[in-house]
């Protein structure tokens, strides 16, 4: 089972949050089966040449992505980061600037005034992607299910790196797609501890079903307080239709970095599981906080 446009992402255009990228997949027979020991790219770490399904989507998305990493850069030192010529830079910058999601200062581009990805964001994709591997992997062997990692850009969640489970039958959500962050675990979890005014947004916006168990207004509020409580997020069925995802977040001094979750098919994922997860993911998430108070490389 496949799910193919989940919503809507905020504004770019309409584009639809995922394409093709969050499904229940059984790794043998049929069209779409996926090894289980593939390695899994981040979003800007596969060059459009490398990738048959790659849109120009994807690509604006990896450059704003990185962007967003560097603080500053410039238009030549993006092309030699992402292999992609210059002069397709520029045209994603023009595009970017336009929607106020980029500036140029003196000959290098930040952040513009519509996008603030916000609180922890001194962390870098990459340096976040690099000390969360180990513990994602860990979290696939001890919960027999994928465990995700992913970021607020704006008014939505991106997923940043993934371990796929193991099982013949499982959920995933590929790296770089985007999801609203009122719908699933991990995304509500970036919601809770967002901002005000990234909530108020959210909510002037309106919630826009993506499955029927898509939360209301009134429920979205709800949950958010109960996940400001618990530092923990439940989500049934709401991104993708049978499946049942956790998540907690990771922070750092200057606020939240990213969220950390796991999500399985909702017949494997039962009470025992669920308490299972309540214990270990909020331990997975010290690791990684530990991690980047250790870490030197910036």
């Amino acid at each position: 089972m496949q799910i193919v446009g989940l919503g809507r992402a905020s504004g770019i255009g309409q584009k639809p949050y995922l394409e093709q990228g969050c499904s229940l997949f059984r790794a043998s027979g049929g069209s779409g089966g996926i090894s289980h020991n593939r390695t899994v790219a981040t979003a800007r770490d596969r060059p459009p040449e490398e990738a048959a399904e790659d849109t120009s989507f994807a690509r604006g998305l990896r450059l704003l992505l990185t962007v967003a990493d560097r603080g500053e850069i410039r238009a030549d030192e993006l092309g030699t980061v992402l292999e992609m010529p210059v002069s397709s830079v520029y045209r994603y910058l023009r595009t970017l600037a336009e929607f106020g999601f980029v500036d140029r200062r003196g000959g290098r581009y930040q952040l513009g005034p519509r996008l603030v990805i916000g609180t922890g964001s001194k962390v870098t994709s990459e340096r976040l992607i690099r000390l969360a591997d180990p513990v994602l992997r860990m979290m696939v062997q001890e919960a027999g299910e994928t465990a995700l990692l992913m970021r607020r850009v704006g008014l939505s969640a991106v997923c940043l790196h993934q371990v796929e489970a193991r099982q013949a039958l499982r959920v995933a959500l590929e790296p770089g797609a985007m999801a609203p962050l009122y719908a699933g675990a991990l995304p509500r979890v970036l919601l809770a501890f967002a901002p005000p005014e990234v909530l108020a947004e959210v909510m002037a916006q309106g919630i826009q079903p993506i499955t029927a168990e898509s939360p209301s207004a009134e429920g979205l509020r709800e949950g958010l307080a109960q996940i400001l409580s618990d530092r923990l997020a439940i989500s049934e069925g709401e991104l993708v239709s049978g499946s049942v995802a956790m998540a907690v977040p990771i922070f750092q001094a200057d606020g939240i970095v990213a969220s950390l979750g796991v999500i399985g098919p909702a017949e494997r994922c039962g009470l025992a599981w669920r308490a299972r997860m309540r214990r270990l993911l909020p331990s997975a998430a010290e690791t990684v906080m530990a991690a980047l108070g250790d870490d030197r490389t910036g």
